[in-house]
């Protein structure tokens, strides 16, 4: 073990898990990380290696007996009847009987449906009501004449997730960690090695996590094939739901005026729209209208009745074209649907990943170090949606008088989130403090440049900071470093506002060519920028 896993194992024994143990008790089983995970904190959260292996062999059997494959769900309901009460492993859905007025679960595997769920049950545990819970559950079977009753009784039902935890104990722990040890941590456990990224593409894996601690936060990651862009959202947290990006209806994301039922956003922390990129895709224009209004300002309408919710939308979708491509053509949003890649939607985004800069994905990459158990992380984040840090800043920095009120709330919440994240004790530095909020500020630049290049009618924005000296601090993007004439050029009438015979490297792009950070970019390197994307912590500064 390295000096930081014993570290990690000291101050927070028992809610650590060698991350490289996940693969070799998955097997077949068709389950997110953080089920296996559960079971590896509940048997395996130590550093003593014997214990490890037994607690290893102790999950797989636990798989082994009570995992339902949908092959065998055959098999497994006879042991129900023949046993009378048996344990599974599913996921559990419940919806309301009108015509008995009872609740009926339905188990994904097992293929058994109208089992009677009690009341109580339902309201501990909301969630079964919108598309399911991985649950651990006692079914019983018991045969009756009456042809309407189900012979499938639930005995006891418990959702895979942690029950409590000690959040000051969290905080105590954390005071432990340098800054850059605690990056490392948090990167083991969402299953990266840290040796293999840079500083400022640890950052960019880690805003992913900023929609879980952060209300109604609106996240957009576009990028090539492979970089990991979905996996957070749907293997993360029992919290988040991910959902194709052509499947989503107005009555399942918010309401169903109809029968009253609310959608997605009442239920779940996070919801992430998978493969959401594609001009070809067929787009729902009143869905989007709902969804700007719901991105602007956390509600929704039910007929004459407006609803609330707190649940933050994230959007990952891939790109076509290199970023030079997409400066000199149209936008980085271009790939976006037509519906959507409209400068009022757009404008309800407070942070763009640039997918370009994150690598792909390669074997060498996943962590064998230890991390959190991640659904214990995964509640630690949701616990943190009750605390506002956007004004940690506000002693030693400012924003530019010039940031409207949206881009401000928008630099607010990553900020806030960001800080959540990495220095949730409030023990960072003056120099920590500048550096997220450079960051943040960067991510809604991003965001607000294209939208002046889809839209005339926008004004520019003086991105900028100032530490309380005369001159201001402003902050560009990596893009708009490498690619000045294609980043400042106005769309339509092929004029440039940038310096003309500035960044050259941009006009010797291969425009056709989709590159990644781990790739040879599209221009060969300035010495600048290496140095950049190798050292800078994570602040682009013009």
């Amino acid at each position: 073990m390295s000096n930081l896993d014993d570290k990690i194992n000291e101050h927070f024994p028992g809610l650590v898990v060698r991350k490289d143990l996940v693969k070799t008790v998955k097997g077949n089983a068709i389950v997110p990380s953080y089920v296996l995970e559960y079971l590896l904190g509940q048997y395996c959260a130590t550093n003593d290696e014997e214990s490890i292996q037994t607690g290893i062999q102790t999950v797989k059997e636990i798989l082994r007996k009570h995992y339902v494959h949908r092959n065998e769900a055959g098999l497994v309901r006879s042991n129900i009847k023949e046993k009378g009460r048996y344990k599974v492993i599913d996921k559990i859905s419940v919806a309301l009987n009108e015509k008995t007025d009872n609740y009926e679960a339905t188990f994904a595997n097992l293929g058994i449906k109208k089992v009677l769920v009690d009341s109580g049950t339902v309201k501990a545990h909301p969630k079964l009501l919108v598309s399911g819970v991985w649950c651990i559950a006692d079914i019983e079977y018991e045969f009756s004449e009456d042809r309407n009753a189900s012979p499938w009784i639930l005995s006891t039902l418990k959702p895979i997730q942690l029950s409590r935890f000690d959040f000051e104990q969290y905080l105590e722990a954390r005071k432990q960690f340098t800054t850059e040890e605690w990056i490392d941590l948090l990167m083991q456990s969402i299953g990266f090695d840290p040796e293999q990224f840079g500083t400022r593409s640890k950052l960019l894996q880690l805003v992913r996590l900023i929609p879980f601690c952060e209300r109604n936060y609106n996240l957009i990651e576009l990028g090539p094939k492979g970089t990991g862009k979905s996996y957070i959202y749907s293997e993360f947290s029992p919290h988040g739901i991910l959902i194709s990006g052509g499947e989503v209806t107005v009555p399942k994301l918010f309401v169903n005026n109809a029968t009253g039922k609310i959608g997605l956003v009442g239920y779940w922390d996070v919801v992430a729209f998978d493969e959401f990129a594609g001009k070809q895709k067929r787009s729902d224009k009143a869905l989007v209208d709902i969804l700007k209004n719901y991105m602007a300002n956390k509600s929704f309408s039910r007929g004459v009745e407006t609803l609330g919710a707190e649940a933050s939308l994230v959007y990952v979708g891939n790109t076509q074209h290199s970023v030079p491509y997409m400066l000199k053509h149209t936008d980085l949003f271009d790939e976006l649907p037509d519906n959507y890649h409209d400068s009022a939607f757009v404008d309800r985004i407070h942070f763009y990943i640039p997918g370009w800069e994150i690598d792909i994905i390669r074997g060498e990459m996943f962590s064998e170090g230890y991390g959190f158990v991640v659904d214990y992380l995964a509640e630690i984040l949701r616990y943190l949606r009750n605390h506002d840090y956007s004004d940690k800043y506000k002693e030693q920095l400012s924003l530019s008088a010039d940031i409207s009120t949206r881009d401000r709330d928008a630099i607010h919440k990553s900020f806030s989130g960001l800080m959540k994240i990495l220095f949730p004790h409030d023990g960072a530095t003056k120099e920590e403090i500048e550096w997220l909020l450079a960051f943040a500020i960067e991510g809604r630049k991003r965001v607000k440049d294209q939208i002046l290049r889809m839209d005339s009618t926008y004004k520019p924005v003086n991105f900028a900071y100032t530490d309380g000296t005369a001159s201001e601090k402003p902050v560009a993007t990596l893009e708009e470093k490498e690619y000045p004439n294609y980043y400042h050029k106005t769309i339509g009438d092929g004029t440039e506002s940038g310096d003309e015979t500035s960044g050259s490297s941009g006009d010797a792009a291969d425009e056709g060519q989709q590159t990644t950070s781990a790739e040879q970019p599209d221009t060969e390197p300035t010495e600048g920028h290496l140095t950049f994307m190798e050292n800078q912590k994570g602040v682009c500064r013009g």
